[in-house]
């Protein structure tokens, strides 16, 4: 197991120098940031003297190797918008979209699972086929449109939940959360279902796929000739063999949820990293846009460890498989 973790941090490493580079090569040469910090007024020998003081007029693999030994220290410079620590910036907007990602993730699980069980055990059912009709919606909507629909019918039209904005707040220290107040939740539901809804519907037509290709094997026939309850079955045996491609499915939705909260956020106007990551490419703020890439990488690396570990708990063949190898 610890040669395995071992492996797994050294290919994440190499992932992240990757995507470090990639970041750094995509939005250095995207504009001049100096453009968006000065006013017409700026004489040339000013510009020169912005662009020598931010370190742009050093050789690319110098910068590329001041940014990566920064980044490891998680020092990413300051933004060229505000003149405030990136670090900063995302720490304070970092616990908004990782709540919302949180309760997305939840909403697709709890809704997502149940219903492709459901779907799967009775497939001709009237409320399978409703569910059915309801993931159709939910993967072929976009998330913008989906979104505004919300807002027209439970803001607009009914009143029932506000329409944008992180409301009722609590500040815990280093961390801000809205799990505390009932405000806080109210403003939450709205983008949480938006985001949620499309990996609801993977899940569940993935949970019902699976559920119907395990009900067909012969040791669940063989567990329902030797008397055991439909329970047991279609729980103990059937539903916990569909978990590794939900699992597989879940973590690397979990990492999508957190990456393309963007349009989400911009929807409903949260107050999260998206939100400011969709503000810097607008500015050309290009600290504030590596570091969000180089931080949603390190999460989607950490994710797939996390998926890797359970993989050897919900499975024993990977375990035995390891202790072979």
């Amino acid at each position: 197991m610890l040669a395995f973790i071992l492996r797994r941090i050294g290919q994440a490493i190499l992932v992240l120098l990757t995507v470090a580079l990639i970041s750094f090569s995509l939005f250095r040469f995207v504009g001049d940031p100096t453009q968006q910090m000065v006013s017409q007024d700026t004489t040339l020998e000013e510009r020169l003297q912005i662009r020598k003081n931010l370190g742009l007029d050093d050789p690319v693999i110098v910068q590329f190797g001041r940014f990566v030994g920064k980044a490891a220290r998680f020092d990413f410079g300051l933004s060229y918008q505000t003149r405030q620590p990136v670090a900063t910036l995302i720490g304070d907007r970092f616990p908004a979209t990782m709540e919302l990602a949180f309760a997305s993730a939840l909403f697709a699980l709890f809704a997502g699972i149940p219903m492709g069980v459901y779907a799967g055990l009775k497939p001709q059912s009237l409320l399978a086929r409703l569910f059915q009709t309801v993931s159709l919606i939910g993967i072929s909507l976009p998330t913008f449109l989906i979104g505004i629909l919300l807002i027209f019918v439970f803001s607009v039209s009914f009143g029932l939940l506000p329409s944008f904005g992180r409301q009722g707040t609590v500040n815990l220290g280093y961390w801000t959360t809205g799990f505390l107040t009932i405000e806080g939740w109210r403003s939450l539901v709205l983008p949480a279902v938006t985001l949620g809804l499309f990996q609801m519907t993977l899940i569940m037509r993935l949970v019902r796929s699976e559920m119907l290709e395990v009900l067909r094997t012969d040791y669940i026939k063989f567990a329902k000739a030797r008397g055991l309850k439909p329970r047991a079955v279609n729980y103990g045996h059937a539903l916990k063999n569909t978990l590794i491609p939900v699992i597989t499915i879940t973590g690397l939705q979990l990492g999508s949820i957190i990456a393309f909260a963007i349009i989400t956020e911009t929807v409903f106007q949260w107050p999260g990293m998206g939100l400011m990551f969709l503000q810097a490419v607008q500015t050309v703020d290009i600290p504030i846009m590596s570091a969000y890439l180089l931080l949603v990488a390190s999460l989607f690396v950490l994710i797939n460890l996390i998926v890797d570990l359970l993989y050897v708990v919900v499975d024993p063949r990977i375990r035995i498989s390891g202790r072979a190898a």
